[in-house]
This record gives structure tokens, C-alpha cells and sequence, in this order.
């Protein structure tokens, strides 16, 4: 088993998505992006500019979805990795989406998690107790849902591997890809 699902959606985070699906492809891993439709979607890149309190967002790149979450069969899948940016936001509402984020906790597969990505597995209920690292601001998402915020680049927590935003990838993608190459070969 080689393949990992990576979630996107319009406004996914450009680095935050990129970074890793080349890492995974350097460790000899297939990423497999999946979005609710089968279609190209719309990444951005996010930064909070010196002198503002808010997040600044631009079109970045596109990325092609090879699968809809409607059809994805989790037992394929090593493992997955939720992607930042706007998406997560509308994202955690698809039934589809929180039925395969589910089985990776419930299976305990490798899950790697950065900044809006964490309003994913909270909202299919699977942070309650678990240590993860996220923005800040979505402190709060996670915390209401039973998770502990841990302000870290790289946050640990059995099969589940954060950061809080792509500045933290160089911390914890690592870590997780290690995860997805002991649970191939264990």
C-alpha cells in the first residue's frame, strides 16, 4: 500500500499542500488528492503581512483532484494529510469527508494536520484528548471539540502528526512521512 489521500478544496493552502505531496512523492509514496468533486480546484497562498492582525490571501496555483471523497474507499489508503487555508471551513461539513476521517482515527493510520486543517477532524469528532498543533486561531475549534492546543511546530500524538502553519513544515512533515513509511513496511 503506497497510496496517501491529501484533502483540498478551493482555497486550500498552496504550501501548505504542495509541500507535502512532493515530499511524499521523494519517499516513494503516491499522493492522492481527493476534493468533494473530481475537478481542478483553486489553491491560495496566505500570509499575515507585517503591520496587519489579519490573514492577506492570493490566488496561487491549482491542483487536480484525482478523486471524489464520495468515492473513496479508506482501507486503500496508508494514510492522509489535511491540507490548510480557507477550505477546512466548508469542508468539514461533507458527510463523505468525515466518514473517511474517521477511519484513519479509528484505524490509527498516520494523519498529518496543519493550520485550518484541524476543523476537519474536529468536526467529524476525532480530537477528543489529542494533542495538536494549529494557527492560533483556530485554537478554539479544536479546543471546544475535547483537543488540546499545543503552540509547536511539530506536535506528536500517536498516529497524528501537526503544525500550525506552513512556516512549520520543515518540523513536522517529516515526522509524519517516517509514520507513513514504518506503517508500510511493519
Amino acid at each position: 500500500m503506497n497510496q496517501v489521500l491529501m484533502i483540498v478544496g478551493d482555497a486550500t493552502e498552496t504550501v501548505d499542500t504542495l509541500y507535502p505531496y512532493y515530499r511524499l512523492q521523494e519517499a516513494g509514496l503516491q499522493p492522492v488528492v481527493a476534493g468533494p468533486e473530481k475537478r481542478r480546484y483553486q489553491m491560495v497562498l496566505h500570509e499575515v503581512k507585517p503591520g496587519w492582525t489579519i490573514t492577506k490571501e492570493w490566488e496561487g496555483y491549482t491542483i487536480e483532484a484525482d478523486i471524489a471523497f464520495s468515492d473513496i474507499v479508506p482501507e486503500n489508503y496508508l494514510g492522509i494529510f489535511f491540507s490548510g487555508g480557507r477550505a477546512p471551513e466548508y469542508l468539514r461539513e461533507d458527510k463523505d469527508l468525515q466518514r473517511i476521517t474517521r477511519h484513519f482515527f479509528e484505524k490509527n493510520k498516520p494523519i498529518g494536520c496543519v493550520c485550518h486543517g484541524v476543523e476537519i477532524p474536529a468536526r467529524a469528532g476525532c480530537v477528543q484528548g489529542r494533542r495538536m498543533a494549529t494557527v492560533p486561531k483556530c485554537r478554539f475549534d479544536l479546543e471546544v471539540c475535547g483537543g488540546i492546543f499545543v503552540d509547536a511546530p511539530c506536535v506528536v500524538d500517536g498516529n497524528l502528526v501537526s503544525g500550525r502553519t506552513y512556516h512549520d513544515n520543515g518540523h513536522f512533515v517529516g515526522q509524519w512521512i517516517e509514520l507513513l513509511l514504518e506503517s508500510r513496511n511493519p
